[in-house]
């Protein structure tokens, strides 16, 4: 599924609007004068925190507003806790090295010390290593203490207070309450959480990194410093965020961005980097305690972003944290982000993700690019990306549920043309904005959330599932299939892309790939895959392609005959987040059933299912087992085309046609149409040797997915519909 994002500081709109825009600028900012300067830091060496009668005689002798004074002595007063914070943690680094400095000295020394009489070792003195341990011991009692003081300063209490570190091991996110679901959430079942053994999420391995202790200082140094960064841009307004007057999302201010957090070698001085900055908010059905851990163990973190996240691994823990609230943890990773079409290349990322734990009840996550100059290390991609400090703020709610803002900021070198399909929905940053994660987010966690849910909901066909372990076993096997489907997209392997079909409404890419693991048939398999336009509202698209009472018009494999529903799962709040088993009426196959799963957020759309016999399926419904069952996922991926102004396509189709006019001016999203991406998978061969991509699979794969656009924009009257590439071409981008 493709998710958009919600803010991207990369476009901006060109107008009338900006020349007040620059005056009201001009006239809101100013920088202090040198009287103003040195007045305040007189008055503030004296005292820190005054009162209002003081800031209203300084306003009035230097000319400044109230609310000047104001935040200019909370400016100063956070500059100065910084210093002395870096100094803190200077002076204890500086003393933890000539310790251990010491300590190793030591040790070397009584290795090379031999007995005067006899030149041999010495005879060891039990009373000389006690004192030895109690110098230590009592060495490390003040490290102790100074990392006290400094823990202080962030978590409000001191070190000695907190329980001690115990290895670490997986816990159950706990779900406190439902309500949406009717249901008080117990402690949710580790094997039904990502990360499991029924992970498809690609397994990475990487070369062994030579990190020494001062490259780890280093990154720990480079992780507080974009924490800072983080926490003031999730929590500041204006100047630094605006609203956009297209879309309502926020919009990063550069020029301000600039001033405040200077970089000596910012690559914005490359004319070809572009910056994507995007910020979004919202409520999520689970604790925080539980969405940290999440986010600390990367194979639970890629498998709830199955649809953004195609490979991902540790490379390196520079710090387990604490392990009752995860705070301090740091790791270095690699990630391989995607959107799910063959025509958009993957984007690759080592970042250091750190953990802190700003207050109880509340955490923030920051991840941050960190250059590896170990060489075959980078994979090949078409473009560089940067990432500037992201992440997002966890705050615990009431009831389980959490409040979660999410930043995203890269800085990205294409180093070739983007496709026109895509080129709107890239440049405004939503491709891979923060809507796209958040939202995401979301809806995974709802999913977890009903897997908890007992009994049917009045949305469910009833007596088909007969008890709760079976409707588990059921979701994991759909979770499963959209997961591969996912892969697909984005082979693994070295597997790359061949253009196999190009036409003036399409074009189909395919590869070839051998099959071994478990949970998959045994073979060669073809993943075919193809891009549309549609001038149509991605809800519409949806909601055509996951009903079963409208699927004998676009399945060409089901000969147009009927397709009925024969048991249902909810996935989430929203209709569209279901499971669905249907069966088709008058095939020779009445064995075979269809497995679906249709998922919607606010930033795309997903439709996958895949053939399943009864056999397969009753071992799911009666809970057993469903790791072994094959499945061959295909489906189809929506999502919004990223062009706000939709305009002159809406005038051209109530022209041709006032049906699909009504659809776009209904369709409750934000203009433009639907990029929708049509994806098969195909067994063309079980033999286990290698196979060829054939010219009979060719055709069949291109006539297969040529009768399917076809009979889709058939069926949505929209076949005379070409994708006009006029407004990405003009369209300006800062």
């Amino acid at each position: 599924m493709e998710y958009g994002s919600t803010g991207g500081g990369a476009a901006s709109s060109s107008g009338g609007g900006d020349a007040a825009d620059a005056q009201r600028k001009k006239k809101r900012f100013h920088r202090h004068t040198a009287h103003q300067i040195q007045s305040l830091e007189a008055v503030f060496k004296e005292c820190p925190h005054p009162d209002e009668k003081t800031r209203l005689q300084l306003s009035r002798d230097l000319g400044l507003a109230p609310r000047q004074i104001k935040f200019w002595f909370q400016n100063r007063r956070t500059q100065l806790k910084s210093q002395h914070e870096r100094a803190d943690n200077s002076a204890l680094r500086s003393e933890n090295d000539r310790i251990r400095c010491e300590n190793i000295a030591m040790r070397e020394a009584i290795k090379n010390v031999i007995c005067p009489s006899c030149g041999g070792p010495p005879v060891e003195d039990t009373y000389f290593d006690e004192q030895k341990l109690r110098m230590e011991n009592l060495q490390l009692k003040e490290e102790l203490d100074k990392i006290s003081s400094i823990a202080a300063k962030y978590m409000g209490r001191p070190i000695a207070q907190l329980p001690p570190v115990q290895p670490l091991h997986l816990s159950s996110l706990n779900l406190m309450s439902m309500s949406n679901f009717g249901l008080p959430g117990p402690s949710l079942d580790l094997d039904l959480l990502p990360g499991s053994s029924t992970s498809t999420v690609p397994s990475l391995t990487f070369p062994t990194l030579n990190i020494s202790d001062m490259d780890k200082s280093l990154m720990a140094d480079i992780a507080g410093n974009a924490m800072e960064e983080l926490i003031r841009l999730l929590q500041t307004n204006e100047p630094l965020w605006t609203k956009s007057t297209t879309d309502g999302r926020d919009v990063l201010n550069v020029d301000t961005y600039d001033q405040i957090f200077p970089k000596a070698n910012s690559s914005l001085k490359n004319p070809n980097v572009r910056v994507e900055a995007s910020r979004e908010s919202g409520v999520v059905i689970m604790n925080g305690l539980a969405l940290v851990d999440m986010f600390i163990d990367v194979n639970k973190w890629a498998e709830f972003f199955p649809t953004i996240v195609s490979k991902a691994g540790t490379l390196e823990v520079i710090s387990c944290g604490i392990m009752d609230s995860r705070s301090s943890t740091l790791q270095l990773m690699y990630e391989e982000q995607q959107v799910l079409s063959p025509l958009v290349p993957t984007r690759h990322l080592y970042f250091l993700r750190f953990c802190q734990q700003i207050e109880p009840g509340s955490w923030a996550i920051v991840d941050v690019s960190y250059d590896i100059t170990q060489e075959n290390l980078y994979p090949p991609s078409s473009c560089k990306v940067h990432k500037l400090p992201s992440g997002c703020l966890i705050q615990d709610m009431p009831n389980g549920y959490s409040k979660v803002t999410w930043l995203e900021h890269v800085e990205v070198e294409e180093k070739g043309s983007i496709h026109r399909l895509y080129r709107d929905l890239i440049h405004s940053g939503m491709a891979f904005g923060a809507e796209r994660w958040l939202g995401s987010l979301q809806r995974m966690c709802e999913r977890y959330a009903c897997l908890m849910v007992s009994g049917n909901s009045s949305r469910e066909l009833g007596g088909v599932i007969p008890s709760p372990e079976g409707k588990k076993s059921m979701m994991k096997v759909s979770q499963r299939m959209v997961s591969s489907f996912c892969a697909s997209i984005n082979p693994s392997n070295g597997h790359q892309w061949n253009n196999i079909s190009t036409t003036d409404e399409f074009e189909v890419r395919a590869t070839l790939q051998k099959c071994t693991d478990p949970g998959q048939p045994n073979g060669v398999v073809i993943s075919a895959a193809s891009t549309i336009w549609l001038p149509v509202p991605p809800q519409h698209v949806f909601n055509f392609l996951r009903d079963e009472r409208t699927r004998s018009q676009w399945d060409v494999l089901s000969n147009q005959n009927p397709v009925q529903e024969v048991a249902h799962i909810a996935n989430g709040s929203h209709p569209g987040n279901s499971i669905s088993v249907l069966r088709a009426y008058n095939t020779s196959q009445n064995n075979m059933l269809i497995l679906q799963e249709s998922c919607i957020d606010s930033s795309g759309s997903l439709v996958v299912y895949s053939p399943v016999d009864l056999q397969s399926i009753n071992i799911a419904m009666s809970g057993e087992d469903t790791t072994y069952i094959p499945l061959l996922p295909s489906g189809f991926t929506i999502l919004r085309d990223g062009r706000h102004d939709g305009g002159s396509n809406e005038a051209s189709m109530n022209n041709n046609n006032d049906t699909m006019g009504e659809h776009n001016r209904t369709g409750g999203g934000r203009g433009g149409g639907s990029l929708v991406t049509v994806a098969f998978q195909i067994l063309v061969s079980s033999l286990s040797s290698s196979a060829k991509m054939s010219p009979e699979s060719v055709n069949t794969v291109n006539n297969l997915i040529g009768n399917t656009i076809h009979q889709i924009k058939a069926a949505l009257n929209c076949s005379n519909f070409e994708f006009n590439s006029a407004a990405a071409l003009n369209t300006e981008y800062r």
